[in-house]
């Protein structure tokens, strides 16, 4: 017997069937499915990273003494044998310059480098009318955020400046371009997309220009300290370059074109570390104040050496420790970058002298710096050659300080200055945000905790209350009557006709009781006799008085005294306890 097949909705097609109106074929559909699976695929897939190159995959350098092994002339650097560096002026020639034609002035665009936003508070916001604001980010971590109406020509606009933990964010849009004038948090908005907050919090203290433009300029730096090695004929090793003693005339003069020789023992200047007191570290150095900015050369002709010590540590530890230095070569040998091992060494400019004839020596330069470091200017002209003078100079110290902010973006220094940036700024939205409290009179955590957390002033504002109830009954002439009889005594007693006094009271033993702050009945009694002296207009705790002569008497049943009285229980938490005359304990 067959079995019945199972009833199906009307409408719907069979289950394992195609609607034969639609003309579909089973190859159809599966063609169709494997052209959605396969560009789903294509949207999924990924390119992995390359793998990692080994010291194997790299075509080696060759080696300073392969290059010594060969002919001459020998370029002034060498990129190490597995990269990792980059090179700046490689061209020196200068046979096919006529005599009569000037070597290139590299001085005409000549300046330095710093963060571009460095400056824009001082310049733009600095004792003009502005805005400050302060609020938290969940990405962006903590905001300080300035604004300011500023007229460009005939056109109204808003300086936008936003302080983050990664970077600040500065833009001046014209406010023609707005549909509507923003509120705060659509400022912010305009300048950096990724702010996600609720609102701003206006900074009020009088002096917050001075520390948002401390931690604006943190990032400027008025000294510096590069060292300056001397590379002789033939040396190729970290223990050689430190090893070497004498100077030979030419160094001598560039030292002297550097800057300034100087005696350490009580030096004034910036010491750039070296010991100014105990001699401990040579007895002079160069030194030189370039733009305002003081400079102190670490030359390691001039530092301490140690008999014995092939490493040289005495030396190798100031200028191992700098970040960019000056290599001079006598003669033709060439420089590598790794010959010496440091961590902070990011950056070298190489000089080698040549003989220049009567109007003085030329100076070769090329430039090397780590892979991560960036670019830096000014930039060296082509042919690389300069003739001594001051407009090298100021080349030259042009750009051993724009190579110093240079190497800040690298790596191992960005992580470095991110996190310390990090710092200065949760420090300042944490000053900006107390200072602001306390000109609002809401204290800070410590008034917290006097007041029971309840944000600072509470106290103040109940005494207020008391206060002004007190002296507009006073206006009223209701203090004549008996039922407003008010008691200083040390037990706080109160007439029953005060309701809002008692109120009150009762809000301060329940706003207290939500803090885990411990208290006792000695400081809340205390301070409410004080507070019920201050209303009577007593100076002191006292004995009892009243303002009638018929008030606070116990025969009175139309006024019975009603003492009120905070104690704190096991749990340490304020509980206000109401005792009627009798002795029994009743609630208010």
């Amino acid at each position: 017997m067959a079995q019945p097949r199972p009833l199906e909705p009307p409408g719907c097609p069979r289950r394992g069937s195609l609607p034969s109106g639609a003309g579909w074929q089973n190859t159809d559909l599966f063609e169709m499915i494997e052209k959605m699976q396969g560009s789903r695929m294509d949207e999924q897939r990924c390119s992995f990273p390359p793998p990692l190159k080994t010291e194997e995959d790299y075509i080696p350098y060759p080696s300073v003494h392969e290059v010594l092994g060969r002919e001459g002339p020998f370029p002034l650097i060498l990129l190490p044998q597995f990269g990792g560096y980059w090179i700046e002026g490689t061209n020196h020639e200068i046979t096919s310059i006529p005599e009569t034609e000037p070597l290139q002035s590299p001085t005409a665009k000549v300046k330095l480098e710093c963060n571009p936003t460095a400056r824009i508070y001082r310049k733009h916001f600095l004792g003009k009318e502005h805005f400050n604001y302060y609020s938290l980010d969940t990405a962006l971590g903590h905001l300080v955020f300035s604004l300011k109406y500023d007229v460009i020509g005939d056109q109204e606009h808003l300086r936008l400046l936003l302080r983050a933990k990664c970077r600040t964010y500065h833009d001046v849009i014209p406010i023609s371009c707005l549909t509507e004038f923003p509120n705060v948090v659509q400022m912010a908005k305009l300048v950096c997309e990724d702010v996600n907050v609720d609102r701003f919090y206006p900074v009020l203290y009088p002096k917050a220009s001075r520390l948002i433009v401390t931690f604006d300029e943190h990032v400027i730096s008025n000294n510096f300290k590069f060292g300056v090695i001397y590379q002789k004929l033939g040396q190729t090793s970290e223990e050689e370059l430190f090893s070497t003693n004498e100077e030979s005339p030419a160094f001598v003069e560039f030292l002297e074109f550097l800057g300034q020789k100087v005696k350490l023992q009580d030096f004034k200047g910036f010491r750039g570390g070296l010991d100014v007191t105990h001699g401990q570290t040579g007895t002079e150095s160069v030194y030189c104040n370039f733009r305002n900015k003081e400079i102190m050369f670490h030359v390691s002709t001039k530092l301490p050496y140690t008999e014995g010590d092939a490493q040289q540590l005495q030396r190798k530890r100031h200028i191992g420790n700098d970040i960019v230095a000056v290599v001079f070569q006598d003669e033709n040998t060439p420089f590598v970058p790794d010959m010496i091992a440091s961590n902070f060494l990011h950056a070298y400019v190489v000089v080698q002298a040549e003989s220049g004839g009567p109007d003085g020596p030329l100076y070769k330069v090329s430039v090397t710096a780590r892979d991560d470091v960036p670019f830096f200017g000014p930039p060296l002209p082509d042919p690389a050659v300069f003739r001594k003078g001051p407009e090298f100079q100021e080349f030259l110290l042009t750009k051993l300080i724009n190579a110093e902010y240079a190497c800040y973006k690298a790596e191992k220094f960005a992580k470095l200055e991110e996190r310390t940036r990090a710092a200065l700024l949760e420090t300042l939205y944490e000053e900006l945000h107390i200072h602001s409290q306390s000109m609002m009179g809401l204290g800070g955590d410590e008034d917290k905790m006097e007041n029971g957390g309840g944000g600072g002033g509470f106290f103040e504002s109940f005494k207020r209350v008391i206060r002004s109830r007190s002296q507009s009954m006073d206006a009223m002439g209701l203090s004549n009557k008996k039922p407003n009889t008010v008691s200083t005594s040390h037990s706080g007693s109160f007439a029953p006709n005060n309701p809002d006094l008692a109120k009150a009271a009762g809000i301060e033993s329940v706003s207290s009781s939500g803090t885990p702050h411990k208290r006792d009945s000695f400081i809340y009694s205390t301070w409410l006799e004080d507070s019920v002296s201050t209303t009577s207009g007593g100076s002191s705790p006292g004995p009892s008085r009243s303002p009638h002569p018929d008030a606070g008497k116990s025969g009175d049943p139309a006024c019975p005294e009603i003492k009120i009285q905070l104690e704190a229980s096991e749990q340490h938490t304020p509980q206000l306890v109401c005792t009627a005359p009798g002795g029994l304990a009743t609630g208010c």
